[in-house]
Formats: C-alpha cells, sequence, structure tokens
C-alpha cells in the first residue's frame, strides 16, 4: 500500500550508515546522576539499578551477542526460505484476489468470537506489533496482484484493474547470491519503543524541551499539547519533525497527523487510543516522583516501568486472552534469541480477521452538540438507537482510518470503555470488507451519503479502487519466502495434514464451484449458546453469530481454489484451522506465537520479571509496575471498563 511521510529526519546525526549498506540506529547512553540509597536499605541503589538502561535500538541487550533483537538486523528465519529460485523469486499460486473472494469473504455477515472475546484483543495486538516489528516499507520492486473484474465473484469495481502491492526491499546483500532476507526497522523487544522510538532523534522531539539532537537535556515529561499526542506545528522546528505514515484523508490533510515512537500511529482510531494511553500513563509516573531526582532520571524511571507494564499486560492478560500458554519462565537466558521471526511477522501474528468492522460508541443527550453530531454524519459516522432508547455513535472501520481528531471528538474515555464492551471479530478465514476492499479509501465524491457506505455492509458503489488486505497477506508470505502450510507446521513441529477436511474439521464434500456466487452463502447462524439463529436477523449480523454454516464448505472452497494441501499458502492455511476449546488460534498460528512470545520472553535481560530497577522503583517511590490494562484505562482516562477488558462482561 502507498506510503506518504510526513516530514523526514535531517541534520547529520541523524542516520549512521554501517559497513555492507545496513543502516543501525544509534544507542543512547545515559549517564545517571548519583543519589543515595537510604539508609539501611537492602539491595541495589537506585543509581546502581539506573547505571544500566535499555538502549533505544535494542543494541547490546545481550552482552555476548550484542545485535540480537536490534533495530536495523534482518529478522530470524524458524524454517528455511522457500524461493523457488533459492534466492528470491515469488512463489507461484492461485491469484491472491481469487483466493480472498473465495475464502476470506464474509458476505456481509460477520461472526464474533466463541470466547467473548473483546475488541482490545485486536487493539493490544497491533499495539505490541508496532512496539516490535517494522518492515521496511519503502517500495521494492512493483509486483501488482491481478484483479479480474469479471469473476463472478467480484462485486466491487477496480478504476486501476490492480491490486497494489511492492515487494519488501531485500536486506543490503542478500537475494542474488545467498536468500533474500528483509529488515526488522525496530527493536524486536517488548519495550516499548511504540512509545519512545527507537533513536534519539526521535526520544528528543517527543519529549519537552529544545529540539537539538540530544534527549537527555530535555525534561521528564512527553510533549502532549491538551493530554493528547502532538502534531507537527506543536514545535516550532517543524522541519525536524519525525517521519509518520499518512493513510486515508490525512493525505490530504498531513497537518492532523500525530507524532508518536512509532510512524504507524495514526492509522486508526484505536491505535491512536492506545498511543495516547501510555503517553499519559509516562507523563503520569513522572509526576509522582520527587523534585529530588533529575529530569532525566525520572524519564528512565518512567519509561523502565512503562514498557514494565505493556510486558506484563502481554504476559499476564493479553496471551491468556487468546488461549496461549507458554513454558515456564526460567529466567533470562543468554543463549536464545529473541529476534523477531519472519513467519511472525508475515504469517503468524497477521490477526486481521479479529478486526471488528464497526465501533458502537454509547452517547447520551447532551454529550454533543447538533454541529457535532452533524460532522460525525459528514465524516461517516452514523447514528442509531438501540432496543432500550440508547443512542449510539456507529464508527465504521474505514471511518477510523487516518483520522486521529476522531478520538478527541468522541471521547477517549468512551472509546476505551467501549472497545472492552464490544465483541471481536472470530479468528477465522473472514476479513471484514473495510479491510479486504476498501482500505484506507474514503467514500468517492459521486457516492451515496457517506454514512451508508460502510452501514453495517460496506457498498460496493461507494468505492473505485480496490485494496485487498487479505490478498496483501498471501503475497507478502509468498514475497517474504515463507513455506507453504505443511512445510511450515513442521518447521514448528506439527505433523502435516493429508486432506482440506483435515485442516478445517469439517466433514469431506464436493469441491466447490468456484464461479457460482451462492457458494458463500450462509444457511445457518448460531450464537455462543448454540441456539440457532435467521440470518436475515439483523441481531445476528450485528454481534451474536458465533459460527455459521456456508452453502459450501471452507474445505470445498480450499480444494476448488488450491487443488492440493500441499499448495496451500501458510497464511491461508493457518486461518482456515479450527480453535481448541477457550482458544482465539488454531494449531500453527499458536505454534508461531508460543515460539515467539517464549524467545521475547527468554531473551530479554530486562524482562519484568528479572529486572533489579523494578523492586527498587517500588520500594523508594511506590510505584509498581503490575497494573491491569483496565486499571491503566481508569487512571489515564477516567473511564471505568469490566476489570478484564479482554473479555466482554456478561462473562467476568
Amino acid at each position: 500500500m502507498q506510503r506518504e511521510i510526513l516530514a523526514r529526519l535531517g541534520g547529520p546525526k541523524r542516520i549512521w550508515q554501517l559497513g555492507g549498506g545496513l543502516v543501525l540506529l544509534a544507542a543512547i547512553v545515559v549517564a545517571v546522576p548519583v543519589i543515595a540509597s537510604p539508609n539501611n536499605a537492602a539491595g541495589p541503589s537506585l543509581e546502581e539499578v539506573l547505571k544500566d538502561v535499555r538502549t533505544l535500538d535494542g543494541q547490546g541487550n545481550n552482552p555476548s551477542a550484542p545485535t540480537n533483537g536490534a533495530a536495523g538486523t534482518p529478522y530470524l528465519r524458524v524454517a528455511d526460505p522457500a524461493y523457488p529460485d533459492g534466492v528470491g523469486a515469488m512463489m507461484e499460486g492461485p491469484a491472491e484476489r481469487v483466493i480472498s473472494n473465495r475464502i476470506f469473504n464474509d458476505g456481509g455477515q460477520n461472526l464474533f468470537s466463541e470466547n467473548d472475546a473483546s475488541q482490545w484483543v485486536w487493539i493490544w495486538g497491533q499495539f505490541i506489533d508496532h512496539d516490535i516489528d517494522l518492515r521496511d516499507a519503502t517500495k521494492g520492486e512493483n509486483a501488482p496482484l491481478p484483479f479480474d473484474g469479471n469473476d463472478p465473484l467480484e462485486r466491487f469495481q477496480n478504476d486501476f484493474g490492480i491490486v497494489d502491492f511492492a515487494r519488501t526491499p531485500a536486506a543490503p546483500g542478500t537475494g542474488t547470491d545467498s536468500p533474500r532476507e528483509q529488515i526488522n526497522q525496530i527493536s524486536s523487544f517488548i519495550d516499548a519503543s511504540g512509545v519512545y522510538g527507537v533513536d534519539p532523534i526521535r526520544q528528543d522531539w517527543l519529549r519537552v524541551g529544545p529540539v537539538d539532537g540530544d534527549p537527555t537535556n530535555n525534561s521528564a515529561e512527553l510533549l502532549m499539547p491538551e493530554d493528547f499526542l502532538p502534531r507537527v506545528g506543536d514545535r516550532d522546528d517543524q522541519i525536524s519533525a519525525p517521519l509518520m505514515e499518512l493513510d486515508g484523508p490525512m493525505k490530504e490533510h498531513p497537518e492532523l497527523a500525530r507524532i508518536a515512537g512509532d510512524q504507524r500511529a495514526n492509522e486508526n482510531m484505536a491505535l491512536t487510543l492506545i498511543q495516547t494511553l501510555m503517553a499519559r500513563e509516562h507523563n503520569r509516573i513522572v509526576g509522582r516522583l520527587p523534585d529530588a531526582l533529575s529530569e532525566e532520571q525520572k524519564f528512565q524511571i518512567a519509561r523502565r516501568v512503562v514498557g514494565a507494564e505493556i510486558q506484563y499486560i502481554t504476559y499476564n492478560e493479553f496471551l491468556p486472552s487468546v488461549g496461549v500458554g507458554l513454558p515456564e519462565y526460567q529466567g533470562y537466558d543468554q543463549n536464545v534469541n529473541p529476534a523477531v521471526s519472519n513467519e511472525f511477522a508475515t504469517v503468524g501474528y497477521r490477526a486481521h480477521s479479529m478486526v471488528h468492522g464497526v465501533v458502537n460508541a454509547p452517547f447520551a443527550a447532551g454529550d454533543f452538540t447538533q454541529a457535532q453530531l452533524d460532522g460525525f454524519l459528514k465524516g461517516g459516522v452514523g447514528i442509531s438507537q438501540g432496543a432500550n432508547g440508547a443512542n449510539f455513535l456507529d464508527i465504521p472501520l474505514n471511518a477510523m482510518f487516518g483520522n486521529p481528531d476522531l478520538l478527541g471528538q468522541v471521547g477517549i474515555g468512551r472509546l476505551a470503555v467501549e472497545f472492552a464492551a464490544g465483541h471481536q471479530y472470530r479468528n477465522d478465514e473472514q476479513i471484514d470488507e473495510s479491510m479486504r476492499s476498501v482500505l484506507f479509501q474514503v467514500p468517492k465524491p459521486e457516492a451515496a451519503d457517506p454514512a451508508q457506505c460502510g452501514q453495517p455492509v460496506i457498498v460496493p458503489d461507494c468505492y473505485s479502487v480496490v485494496i485487498d488486505l487479505g490478498a496483501i497477506d498471501v503475497a507478502r508470505g509468498r514475497d517474504h519466502g515463507i513455506p507453504t502450510y505443511n512445510a511450515l507446521r513442521q518447521a514448528y513441529g506439527l505433523a502435516p495434514l493429508t486432506s482440506f477436511t483435515e485442516m478445517t474439521g469439517e466433514s469431506p464434500s464436493e469441491p466447490a464451484n468456484g464461479a457460482d456466487p451462492s457458494i458463500l452463502d450462509f444457511v445457518q447462524l448460531s450464537d455462543i449458546n448454540g441456539n440457532v439463529l435467521d440470518p436475515n436477523n439483523e441481531a445476528a449480523v450485528l454481534e451474536q453469530a458465533v459460527s455459521g454454516v456456508r452453502r459450501t464448505t471452507l474445505a470445498s472452497r480450499l480444494e476448488a481454489v488450491y487443488g492440493s494441501v500441499d499448495a496451500v499458502d501458510a497464511f491461508v492455511g493457518m486461518q482456515a484451522e479450527p480453535h481448541p476449546q477457550g482458544a482465539e488460534l488454531g494449531a500453527l498460528q499458536r505454534a508461531i506465537w508460543r515460539d515467539q512470545f517464549s524467545r521475547l520472553r527468554d531473551g530479554d535481560r530486562y524482562f519484568y520479571a528479572v529486572d533489579p530497577a523494578l523492586p527498587v522503583i517500588a520500594d523508594q517511590f511506590g510505584i509498581d509496575y503490575k497494573v491491569t490494562l483496565s486499571q491503566l484505562i481508569e487512571l489515564n482516562t477516567g473511564g471505568q471498563p469490566q476489570p478484564n477488558v479482554f473479555r466482554i462482561p456478561q462473562t467476568q
């Protein structure tokens, strides 16, 4: 997809070029002023524990292997790369949009988590993704995906005649005489880099104080005008603003972009919310620290605690909420490489099926002026009334893309609570049309009322271009040389499968006729208790259905597309797998997550369970990292969601 740059880093200090053309962001070394330990205090002093802080780019986390997990290094590989020519050619297979139309197409019928997972699962998941993984988004070779307007299962028009796609640039020195590799531009560690960035130039801009390339002479507080992430115009020196990716409406209005530690913070309103929440949490912690500490000490303490909070929530709330259990923690292991794997970044962590297509935010009379309500309608947000008379803002996903101001207009606390109360989509092969066909787009000018273009089902006539995230997911796996489904199962210690029904858990059936649009019709829907629902009932479409029977089985459609299980793309096969009871992931995806999150934990010298600074901070200042996401939301927004925000209230 197309990316744009708000402002480029400039100046001689901003990029460090290493041999072989590989760019690594410089680590920042912090000089900690001396502070005396309390009288009779046991254990290390604050001065001692703050002498050793995380570098911004992850360098030196493991002194014996200093580049493990560092920004600017290639992704780790679990399986051997699968390029047909052995060095870099993309794997061939069925056309990606053809796969998408027959496998990912939800037909306008949403299915929801069978475990009552809330929308905070996908939101936190994306936030963590942006903390550990950023491929080089500059365009490599163009490799557009074919689009067939005459496909009988195609509902959308596409003025371009293709789905835009460009390959990830090859890591320097690869793809000619050795297999093509790709670079992770940020540190692999869960280290709050999404809040603070991975280089001192970005961090310097984000902190209150002078913009001179040296963050250590700045205030401990992050720049947050009116308690929100800053914009470019909030600094006098706008030229030095860090780059941010611009999508959707911001392409025309780059001045609206918010600046954060990660350049993708404006992608959608939910992501902007969690970025804002964690920046507020940093400043809240700073405000609790005594004036006797230097600004740099206060900053490093807050950064340490925020990073630990993010890890604590990830391992104690997020992973259990999706049914991922890890081996018992044995402490830091310098022999474990924590780097993000290509398989995890390119296939395993692409859980786009989970993303809900609409947010229904409740409001009371008087919460908004009529002018504000009119503005919501003009921006594609619907207004509805529930059965009990409650009013709702119906915010479709396409209205949330590239629209950070919507967060403040609707209310961060209101939205944080609503994300905890709203059902997440089931993590299956279906992907909402807002991402499968019209990603980052705004309705064309001659379209119908924009408030109706995404309510509750995407209206194809509102859009003139197809951008298909599901098709791009398949293509990205081929681009990065990810092996096929069965080969990847074997790489993660799982047995290869011999039939499509074994893959999906369904009964055998004849291959589907891929030219018949009726193959996608839902003939039965069921709620979380197994009660049969009417497919024509609007309530079933909106929130209740957790499983459905289509006119043809998923196995039959996969067989019609691929012919052989051994030919299935890893991403497609992974999404087709059934989930064990209580889990949101199938066998292959769960294995990929277990491997990655185990290594991120075991190979991190600063993991919260072994970080010696955290007990000292708790003892001296009463600041504990052991907080839930619900508590963070209440502390920083005033919203009061249920104790476990990853499960909707009915099942607490």
